[in-house]
């Protein structure tokens, strides 16, 4: 669409999670170490959850790339499965052979298994992702398979990821047992200011503009606000942006370009072309190009603005569209 049009080898911001694509951010980073460590140690139980959109998938995938190349790994993506179904939903990931679905004869093909592989030094992980849907009592057959064990390690490491509502499933009096297992437990957080722009950059960049300098600092500023750091939004906001800029064949992403975009996510109207709306766009760039330093948001006066200090700035927004209107 409009990948020529920038110079981009692929779309940089696709809502499909991709490993290819992974921002390092401090908190992404944290989570996907916890959890390499968590399995290389073979501790048994670990939770992460996050907001939907904050990237639990992207770090679930690249987590998956990071493992050691020997490492058996079971993903489990439909979790509205009862006991027997997830069973068997973990042997067939596995590729391990059981005649019957009684779940005796299906724990008895897994714990064989399991041994054989911990025999050859091979570590077997369980992950399921959108955990917050199983039942309290799917749930407690997850606990179950941590019973199968050694003297000193568990026989399969089990990952759990999902949306915050799975924290509170877990707080049910009913797994204590299963909360006593867990040896991390971590929560994503959105991405701050900082972050977004850094994580702009970075998929442009990827995606193969280099410089990852197509959206302005002003731009930024309204994907954030509109995004509050959530990577999904993030990219609807900026692949919207992209076909706007497309639409006006304007190469940079300026706050006016940005704030039409998002107008059309949150109205729901799709992308319409204005004919007279090209000129005011152009104008607009030029305004913002030539606007003095000091009528535009730096990052620290941004965070202040965000973090409540609005009576301060609104002074200094107020005199930046006041320069953009008599300039425009």
């Amino acid at each position: 669409m409009y990948e020529k049009f920038y110079g981009f080898k692929e779309k940089p911001f696709n809502l499909t999670p991709d490993s290819k694509f992974f921002y390092a951010s401090p908190k992404h980073e944290e989570a996907l170490n916890t959890l390499l460590l968590a399995i290389s140690e073979r501790n048994g139980f670990v939770v992460v959850t996050g907001e939907i959109g904050s990237g639990k998938t992207t770090v679930c995938r690249t987590l998956l790339n990071r493992l050691d190349p020997s490492t058996k790994v079971a993903l489990i993506l439909n979790t509205h499965l009862n006991k027997k179904e997830l069973l068997t939903a973990i042997l067939d990931d596995l590729d391990i052979e059981y005649k019957t679905k009684s779940k005796s004869h299906l724990l008895g093909a897994l714990n064989k298994y399991l041994i054989e592989q911990a025999h050859n030094d091979v570590n077997v992980v369980l992950i399921i992702d959108e955990a917050q849907n199983l039942t309290p009592s799917v749930i407690e057959e997850v606990r179950m398979l941590s019973n199968l064990e050694t003297e000193k390690e568990k026989l399969i490491q089990i990952v759990l990821i999902g949306q915050p509502e799975l924290r509170k499933k877990l707080s049910n009096p009913n797994l204590e047992q299963f909360r006593q297992r867990v040896v991390f437990h971590y929560h994503l957080q959105p991405l701050d200011y900082i972050e977004t722009g850094e994580y702009i950059k970075h998929r442009l960049a990827k995606a193969g503009n280099k410089r990852g300098d197509i959206f302005s600092q002003p731009a930024i500023e309204e994907i954030y606000k509109y995004s509050k750091g959530v990577p999904r939004l993030i990219n609807l906001a900026c692949h919207n942006a992209l076909i706007s800029g497309l639409v006006y064949e304007s190469k940079t992403i300026y706050r006016a370009i940005a704030e039409e975009a998002i107008i059309e996510l949150t109205d729901g109207i799709g992308h319409v072309f204005h004919a007279d709306k090209k000129k005011q766009i152009q104008k607009l760039e030029q305004a913002e190009e030539a606007a003095p330093k000091q009528f535009m948001l730096s990052d620290t006066k941004f965070l202040s603005y965000l973090n409540g200090d609005e009576e301060k700035e609104k002074n200094q927004i107020i005199k930046t569209d006041q320069w953009e209107e008599n300039n425009g």
